[in-house]
C-alpha cells in the first residue's frame, strides 16, 4: 500500500510529507481552493525531493499540458477532468486518470479505460473531499493498478485500506484549511499505511 499526500501549497507541509515518508505529493494545478501555479510549485520544489511528484489537472489546453511535462517537476500527471485516452496516453511521464464515482455505471466506465498507468477512483465530485459507495468495490477485483480517493481521513482509512486498492490518496482529511496540512493528521495516517503494510507482510510470511 502506497500513499499519496495532495493538495500541498506549503514548503513546511512539502518537507513533512517527505519526512513522513509518503509515497507521492500532489499538486493541484487546476481551479481548487488549493490550486498551485507552475510557478509556485517550482518553489515549493526548489530542494526537489526524491519522493515523486503528481501535477494534478482539469482539461488542459495543449499547451498548458507541455509546460507542465516540459517543466521536468513531475513524475506523473493526473488527469481530473473529461480528458480522452489520446490526452492521457500522449505523456511521456506516468499517467493517472480520475473517475468520479457516482453508480455502477461510472464504476465500469472507469475500469474499461485503459490508457492511464493508474486508475483513481474518486467521489462523486472529483477533489469535493466526499467518498462514493465503497460498497460497490467489495468483492470486486480489479486487476490493474488504481489508486483510492475521495474523503479518506483517520476515521475510514483502514476500511479504504482493506477494499485493496495499491495507493491511498490523502487530501482534506489531513487539513487544518483547504491547503494548510495538520502534521499530526500527516503522522497518524502514516501510521495507519505503515501498520496495514507490516500486517499485510505476516499473513504473507
Amino acid at each position: 500500500m502506497k500513499a499519496k499526500i495532495c493538495g500541498l501549497t506549503a514548503r513546511e507541509d512539502v518537507a513533512a510529507a517527505v519526512e513522513l515518508g509518503y509515497d507521492c505529493l500532489g499538486f493541484i494545478l487546476a481551479p481548487s481552493p488549493r490550486r498551485v501555479s507552475l510557478h509556485q510549485a517550482r518553489a515549493l520544489l526548489e530542494d526537489r525531493p526524491k519522493t515523486p511528484t503528481v501535477a494534478v489537472v482539469v482539461d488542459p489546453a495543449p499547451s498548458e499540458l507541455e509546460a507542465i511535462v516540459s517543466s521536468g517537476l513531475f513524475d506523473y500527471v493526473q488527469f481530473h477532468g473529461s480528458e480522452g485516452p489520446e490526452t492521457v496516453g500522449s505523456v511521456p511521464s506516468m499517467s493517472i486518470k480520475a473517475f468520479g464515482i457516482c453508480g455502477p455505471e461510472d464504476l465500469e466506465r472507469a475500469l474499461s479505460f485503459q490508457a492511464a498507468d493508474l486508475l483513481l477512483l474518486d467521489g462523486p465530485r472529483g477533489g469535493g473531499g466526499r467518498r462514493f459507495d465503497w460498497s460497490m468495490l467489495k468483492g470486486l477485483r480489479i486487476d490493474r493498478p488504481w489508486m483510492l480517493a475521495g474523503g479518506l481521513g483517520l476515521d475510514n482509512l483502514e476500511e479504504g485500506m482493506s477494499l485493496g486498492p495499491d495507493w491511498v490518496d490523502l487530501n482534506s482529511g489531513l487539513e487544518v484549511s483547504p491547503g494548510v496540512k495538520d502534521r499530526a493528521k500527516m503522522a497518524a495516517a502514516m501510521e495507519m499505511v505503515e501498520g496495514f503494510n507490516r500486517r499485510k507482510e505476516l499473513r504473507h510470511e
